[in-house]
């Protein structure tokens, strides 16, 4: 078998501005998500891209507009009629933008029923917020429809239906989705729209308050480092019947992740054993086959879920045929849709006589939104090597999905992620898997408790542990990581292991891409 084209498992997500060249697409969405509802033409799109243009921001599928959003920017003042829609956008041609204004007022917002579920409104919140911070202004108002509020409309008044909604009695598709990005409502005005029927003309009036504003500076001096959120996942391995009952169990995780808006979600080493428990039993060796047979799907299922639910997903590892040959790969699937991997570079024991697995041949350091990450799978974190050239790389976290029966095995993984963090001033997360699979062999017993680790320092968790789940049980952890933090304890911290390195002693040399490198 030819190795897996990863290109054609790959989704291309792309949140950028608006130009010219978007207007037909943009007024068919439109007419799409506000059918019976007048929408912007091309006069009012031209004009919007001509004044301000960085407030114009679409979301692109595979060369698809699939969301947008527009915006410009006003000074706040009480007087202004911000319950009156054609006014305060001046009809949609935003005449009436101050540049030198403290407001960013949010026009639309439109998503694709093709594509709505997959969180796309909160990646143009995301971006109408940094633009906020870039542009160091104050707040983001926003009239918000509540589309709805017609299902209740002859039982409670908009007013009791917002409550609701608040309360978490009710779901409302924009509501909903304000309050999930951190808008607080403040107000309702009624005949925003009229031709709204569904939300009987009404809208909410809603702010987001940007902490970071300095008031009487004109632009933000610096940007300031955000957390990085991270989950680890402690699988339970269960008896399944089917594919489908895998993906349902992964997505539940998932969609837990996003609700929290981690920026990485990791999964164990080689969970996807459970998949064994739905076919024919076999010996070992051919149940390795058979469980990589299962990749294309693996790879459609998890692509899909890091772009539906706006996540980094360390998707564990998986077995992988390529050109006859079996290897363990851990795939990083990224959440605009593009796809890294990771070959397993160090083979147990275990694994070359049960399963036939053959070792990969590179350190990869992969690109995130986030910063540079490192995975290494298991064993490779017993191997001090690898966690150097990872560092030297630019990697600021190590990711290792593991797989261990006993709990000796897993305190070596545990030790040596511990010692990787202090030789390295870096953070590494393990995962590993708990529960039985009675009748698959040398994946039958499993010991675990995964958990995320720091360097050994004043600045840091205590006992250099940020999180950590409780031994054999299915959970999650959730934790914040600054980064910032990690690159000032490399340069001032109590030891500083990287720099004080005797290199005229001892050295790592690697080979890669037949070129010789030295760490």
């Amino acid at each position: 078998m030819e190795p897996l084209d990863l290109a054609k498992f790959e989704w291309k997500i792309v949140v950028r501005q608006l130009t010219a060249d978007d207007f037909e697409a943009l007024s068919a969405l439109a007419l799409r998500c506000f059918p019976g509802m007048p929408t912007f033409g091309r006069a009012e799109l031209e004009s919007q891209l001509e004044i301000f243009p960085e407030g114009q921001i679409i979301v692109e599928i595979d060369g698809k507009i699939a969301a947008s959003s527009s915006s410009l920017i006003l000074e706040y003042d009480d007087g202004l009629e911000w319950h009156n829609w054609k006014k305060i956008s001046d009809s949609g041609y935003i005449r009436n933008h101050k540049p030198k204004g403290d407001t960013l007022y949010g026009i639309e917002i439109m998503v694709d029923p093709e594509f709505r579920g997959m969180k796309l409104s909160r990646r143009l919140y995301d971006a109408r917020k940094e633009l906020c911070r870039r542009m160091n202004l104050a707040q983001i108002i926003i009239g918000g429809r509540i589309p709805g509020y017609h299902r209740h409309a002859d039982k409670i008044s908009a007013r009791e239906y917002i409550d609701s909604v608040l309360e978490k009695n009710n779901y409302d598709p924009v509501l909903t989705a304000q309050l999930s990005n951190g808008f607080i409502v403040r107000g309702l005005i009624p005949n925003y729209l009229p031709s709204d029927t569904e939300s009987g003309g009404y809208a909410t009036y809603a702010v987001w308050t940007n902490l970071e504003h300095i008031p009487g500076a004109k632009r933000r001096f610096h940007h300031v480092i955000e957390p990085i959120r991270v989950c680890v996942v402690q699988y339970q391995l269960r008896t399944i019947q089917n594919f489908d009952e895998f993906a349902q169990q992964c997505e539940f995780f998932l969609d837990t992740a996003s609700d929290y808006k981690c920026d990485f979600v990791l999964f164990p080493e080689l969970f996807t054993t459970q998949l064994l428990s739905c076919v024919d039993a076999s010996r070992p060796g051919q149940a390795a086959r058979q469980l990589a047979a299962f990749t294309p799907q693996y790879l459609d299922l998890f692509t899909e879920m890091a772009v539906k639910y706006d996540l980094n997903v360390i998707g564990g590892s998986q077995f992988v045929i390529e050109n006859d040959t079996l290897y363990n790969v851990a795939y990083l699937f990224r959440r605009d849709g593009s796809i890294g991997k990771q070959y397993k570079l160090h083979i147990t024991p275990s694994e070359r006589k049960w399963w036939g697995v053959n070792p990969g041949k590179s350190v990869e350091v992969f690109d995130t939104d986030c910063g540079r990450i490192a995975i290494q799978v298991c064993y490779d974190i017993e191997f001090p090597e690898l966690t150097r050239i990872a560092t030297q790389k630019g990697a600021s976290i190590v990711f290792v999905p593991f797989n261990t029966d006993t709990q000796h095995g897993y305190l070596r993984v545990r030790y040596c992620s511990q010692a990787r963090c202090i030789e390295n001033h870096l953070y590494v997360a393990i995962s590993g898997c708990t529960g039985n699979l009675p009748f698959v062999e040398n994946s039958d017993i499993h010991y675990a408790q995964s958990g995320i680790f720091t360097p050994a320092d004043a600045e840091f968790a205590r006992e250099a542990v940020a999180a950590e789940c409780n031994p054999n049980v299915e959970t999650l952890i959730i934790h914040d990581l600054d980064f910032e933090q990690l690159r000032r304890h490399r340069e001032q911290g109590s030891v500083q292991n990287w720099n004080d390195r005797k290199r005229d002693l001892y050295k790592i040399v690697y080979e890669e891409d037949g070129k010789t490198f030295e760490v």
